[in-house]
């Protein structure tokens, strides 16, 4: 694929000042080398640049983004391209010259820091690791420690050196990690998700960090989200994956805010507007399986421009409006009519109150995290429940469900005054309220094949022949846009965001009345989130269901809740409709939450619209 010429970017202080990163035709393959996971990938980074790579799960974007430091997951390989840093190939370099390069030249940021950091070992003691395994790289390795740790924004006091990384925040966790990558000053960072979970405030903390350390070290990044509004708000050039190929890459700020290609269009449409109520669209159908790419353009089958040549070969690159783009109707696109603008989301008729909650406390041991909460949902309605990390967010969900029994106050549903143990309410109480977690990773059975996993609701909750207990398996993977094809899968044979669809279909099929969602959209491509948030305003009318709400996407509860609790510390400190919650807010909390929501230019969704090539 062409490059797309860079511009200038800061001359300042780092160990890998004037380096870029050029990236050309990079193949990557399955061992066996009968399926293409990666190809026809080029790119360049210059020195103080962030380049986005978003697309949705299974795009390519984590296998790109690790061949940059020469490695792939196991069972696949590189199979040609280059990988240039300072002029030298990074795919051509052996085991011994790699160890020096990581870490030195170009480092990682994973995902999730708790997983990444070692357990057993102290913070400042990893620091420093990440000093010392390269001789020479500072003179004074304490100094060093002290200052890497002050640039990331934490304080290198004893107390902090000395903790271990379960005694620390998210945000915490992901700063130290950012710590490590930035220790030796590389001319390169890739940085995987490093904010996909965190609120609000914690990730513009990130972000913040990221672009100053670039700015700062002058080096260049390479930042893989599916969040587009962060990308947006972090990244000079953007580079759009789908079926392991680029298929749009030009500047962050041209690119969003008129899209060429029909994927970017479509990705851009499915992001929730913080600024007005509205119907998102996703993306239909499912990326292509690794093996599974068709004939000709990938994205094909999900086209709603394509033409007869999109099915029988594949589109080169062409440049347009200063961007590189792999579509047969590249040119046209900027010409074609403007759409109308979004629907507004029609909020459903709230009914009879369903679940009250008054006066609740919560506790974790002697630790109140909860003080005196109230609130009401009702029939077909949704609360959203938003706060920082720590606010009590979860706490309050978990005391309703039952799964903390260290409450005082009083919660009913229906009337019924709800036991605070789970395990003492009766078996339909159960049932009524259903909880989706947030960590799909760790919701669902890896011994148990997805099939296995959704049935078990049915089986337990309503006895039904086999025959149906099938029926309403499949029909609740449809729900979720899965189909059959993933009955027979286990967990572990899944992305992230289609194990959090799985976690959704177990709680559906159970027919609640009140679903708990625990930042259930977290993890999930843009394109899956408008779905399964379009899906649940469906099934709150379909079947009076209501919902309590959790996240920290802020743009989102506008979309999907008619109702919003504000929480800080435990206690409730703004409740009301939504669209005063977020224009009007009134308390100080509020106000700098949605400072720091990140948000895509406001013309960005006016751009040209799909027509019929007839």
């Amino acid at each position: 694929m062409k490059h797309l010429s860079n511009g200038g970017a800061p001359a300042t202080a780092g160990r890998g000042v004037g380096s870029s990163l050029e990236v050309s035709d990079l193949l990557v393959t399955t061992s066996d080398g009968h399926a293409v996971v990666v190809d026809e990938v080029s790119f360049t980074v210059g020195s103080g640049q962030v380049l986005g790579l978003v697309g949705e799960s299974g795009s390519g974007k984590t296998t790109i983004a690790l061949a940059l430091l020469g490695h792939v997951r196991r069972g696949l390989r590189i199979g040609g391209g280059s990988v240039r840093l300072g002029g030298r190939n990074v795919l051509g370099m052996g085991p011994s010259d790699l160890r020096r390069l990581r870490g030195l030249e170009i480092s990682y940021v994973p995902q999730d820091p708790a997983s990444a950091l070692n357990p057993v070992h102290r913070v400042g003691a990893q620091v420093a690791e990440a000093l010392s395994v390269h001789p020479g790289c500072v003179d004074d390795l304490r100094d060093r420690v002290s200052q890497v740790l002050s640039d990331v924004d934490i304080v290198p006091e004893k107390e902090m050196l000395r903790r271990y990384p379960h005694q620390l925040s998210g945000g915490q966790q992901q700063r130290i990690a950012l710590a490590i990558a930035f220790a030796c000053r590389p001319s390169m960072i890739v940085l995987d998700e490093p904010t996909t979970g965190l609120d609000v405030t914690i990730q513009r903390h990130v972000l913040e960090t990221v672009r100053r350390l670039c700015h700062s070290y002058g080096a260049g990044a390479v930042y893989v989200s599916h969040d587009l509004a962060v990308v947006s708000d972090v990244a000079t050039n953007v580079a759009v994956v789908y079926g392991g190929r680029i298929v749009e890459l030009g500047e962050t700020d041209r690119t969003f805010a008129a899209p060429i290609h029909p994927y970017t269009r479509g990705l851009l449409d499915s992001i929730p507007s913080p600024r007005r109520s509205e119907v998102l669209h996703g993306i239909s159908g499912q990326p292509p399986r690794i093996g599974h790419r068709p004939t000709g353009c990938a994205f094909e089958p999900r086209c709603e421009s394509r033409v007869d040549a999109c099915a029988l070969r594949t589109p080169d690159p062409v440049e347009v409006d200063g961007r590189i783009v792999r579509c047969f109707r590249a040119n046209e696109m900027l010409t074609l009519n403007l759409r109308h603008r979004p629907q507004p989301a029609a909020a459903p008729h709230a009914g009879q109150p369903k679940l009250s909650v008054r006066d609740l406390c919560g506790f974790y041991g002697d630790h109140r995290a909860l003080s005196n909460v109230n609130l009401e949902v009702r029939q077909q309605q949704c609360i959203a429940v938003v706060g920082e990390s720590g606010a009590g967010k979860t706490t309050l969900a978990q005391c309703v469900a039952g799964l903390n029994r260290n409450w005082t106050g009083e919660v009913s549903l229906d009337g019924k005054h709800l036991k605070p143990d789970a395990k003492a309410r009766d078996l339909d109480l159960l049932r009524r309220i259903q909880y989706i977690f947030q960590n799909p990773y760790l919701a669902l059975n890896p011994r148990q094949t997805i099939g296995q996993i959704v049935s078990k609701p049915v089986q337990h909750f309503f006895h039904l022949p086999r025959a149906d207990v099938e029926r309403e398996v499949l029909k609740a993977m449809e729900d979720v846009s899965l189909g059959s094809s993933y009955l027979e899968r286990y967990p572990d044979e899944l992305s992230g965001g289609e194990r959090q669809r799985v976690a959704i279909a177990r709680a559906l099929v159970a027919r609640p009345e009140l679903l708990i969602c625990d930042e259930i959209t977290s993890s999930l491509d843009v394109s899956v989130q408008a779905a399964i948030v379009e899906m649940l305003r469906r099934l709150q009318v379909e079947h009076d269901l209501s919902m309590i709400f959790i996240t920290h996407n802020l743009a989102l509860v506008r979309s999907i809740a008619q109702e919003c609790i504000v929480l800080s510390e435990g206690r409730m400190v703004e409740a009301g409709r939504v669209t005063d919650v977020l224009e009007r807010p009134s308390h100080p909390y509020t106000v700098r939450l949605i400072a720091d929501m990140p948000t895509m230019p406001e013309g960005s969704k006016e751009y040209p619209a799909p027509v019929d090539p007839e």
